[in-house]
């Protein structure tokens, strides 16, 4: 494949991405002088990188400190590494992680490994290798997942991710139309981007706002291979776009956005549900996922593909088969419209309605900051060392509303707004 300067596909639009490192800082995080940044990615996103540690430091970051994983090494663990390795997790990066967020450092991950990485790899291993990572991560995860800082995750367009989603193109043609993708979910191929999202924030603040006024006991979901009752937590609030962070930042997690989410009742789901898009989880494709709840907790489950590792997923510890996220978000949102199966639930989340298994968001609840653990339990809130988004909206889904008295109202037809 050609490159020009700065290591750059020739086939990425150099301008839009150097927009898009922009709009993670300026926007996704809001970063503050003297702020330091704590920055994951993988290597192969290092023209994004760069960039984005460039407009960090010209919005004052203190210090930026990135930290890079790559697809190759990754795989090599699994082909020759001892196997008793696979159980453990480099925790002394997650608790020097989790002391930089206590110190008021911001958090930047950007995205674009392969999806299908470790699909030919022992299942057993690959689930034992996330267990590790997921039980290592959780005291820097408590920081991201209480809010307790500006946070953001943005994109960039892997070859091998390309290959995925444009199969049968040429490499340079692939990267170029997943780079155009990206840019037009994450907003950056307008000319002003900052302006489009603050519009964009606005009309997300509408719905959540809409959403808090019915103050719904539950909402239910039906359509084909779905009836399900989804409880919301006490004193559950709505969040969507831009949101403010306990140390006073206002920030957008999420680079694209479509969604509008809340906290369900981890003890309160009932019914079946399926999946309508792909899971694609630590480089394993999970597919056709159908599981049924009973009092919040999912007790049977089967997957058309990736069973194996499912089942090794929910079975994580005692919060991973219950509910921490229920997501909103209409068939017709430009990530759904575009008909792309992007295989990264940044992206395919916020192309339909949507759940996660595993530990909620405390930021979800009224006055959520000023919660403890205890309190946020007692209201619902379900706590896990997981949190796995995926998709169960579609354009044949309908949503009610369901108040404490009983009373329904229409929140989604046919997947758009009602």
């Amino acid at each position: 494949m050609t490159t020009h300067s700065r290591g750059v596909s020739a086939t990425i639009d150099p301008v839009k991405l150097d927009r898009l490192a922009e709009v993670a800082i300026k926007v996704g995080l809001q970063l503050q002088p003297g702020q330091d940044l704590v920055l994951t990615s993988s290597i192969a996103a290092l023209p994004l990188t760069r960039r984005i540690v460039e407009h960090a430091y010209k919005a004052g970051a203190g210090l930026v400190t990135p930290i890079f994983n790559d697809d190759e090494m990754t795989l090599a663990r699994f082909r020759y590494g001892a196997d008793a390795g696979f159980d453990h997790a480099a925790g002394w990066l997650y608790e020097g992680m989790a002391k930089a967020f206590a110190n008021n450092a911001a958090r930047l991950a950007v995205r674009g490994e392969d999806p299908s990485l470790l699909s030919a790899q022992d299942p057993a291993k690959v689930a034992r290798a996330n267990k590790a990572n997921s039980v290592a991560y959780q005291p820097a995860l408590e920081k991201i997942t209480g809010f307790d800082i500006n946070w953001n995750i943005v994109a960039y367009p892997d070859l091998a991710w390309a290959r995925q989603v444009f199969p049968g193109n040429t490499d340079d043609v692939a990267v170029a139309k997943l780079a155009d993708a990206i840019f037009a979910a994450s907003r950056v191929d307008v000319d002003d981007p900052i302006g489009n999202w603050t519009a964009h924030n606005a009309a997300l603040r509408s719905r959540t706002e809409w959403l808090n006024g019915h103050n719904f006991h539950a909402l239910h979901f039906t359509g084909p291979g779905t009836d399900l009752t989804v409880g919301l937590a006490d004193g559950h609030e709505w969040m969507g776009g831009a949101s403010t962070a306990r140390n006073g930042i206002t920030c957008n997690p999420n680079i694209p956005t479509e969604e509008v989410f809340t906290t369900p009742h981890a003890r309160r789901v009932e019914g079946h549900v399926s999946s309508t898009k792909p899971l694609s989880y630590q480089g394993t494709l999970i597919d056709g996922i159908a599981v049924r709840f009973e009092a919040g907790r999912i007790v049977e489950a089967k997957a058309s593909r990736g069973e194996d590792v499912l089942k090794k997923v929910l079975d994580t510890d005692e919060g991973s088969r219950r509910l921490g996220e229920v997501a909103l978000v209409p068939h017709s949102s430009p990530i759904s419209k575009s008909g792309l199966l992007f295989f990264n639930t940044l992206f395919d989340e916020n192309a339909a309605c949507h759940i996660a298994l595993g530990q909620c968001y405390s930021k979800c609840f009224v006055d959520g900051a000023s919660l403890s653990q205890d309190e946020i339990a007692a209201r619902g809130g379900n706590k896990s060392f997981i949190h796995i988004d995926w998709m169960i909206g579609s354009d044949k889904i309908d949503i009610d509303g369901v108040g404490k008295d009983g009373s329904h109202v229409p929140v989604m037809r046919n997947g758009e707004w009602a």
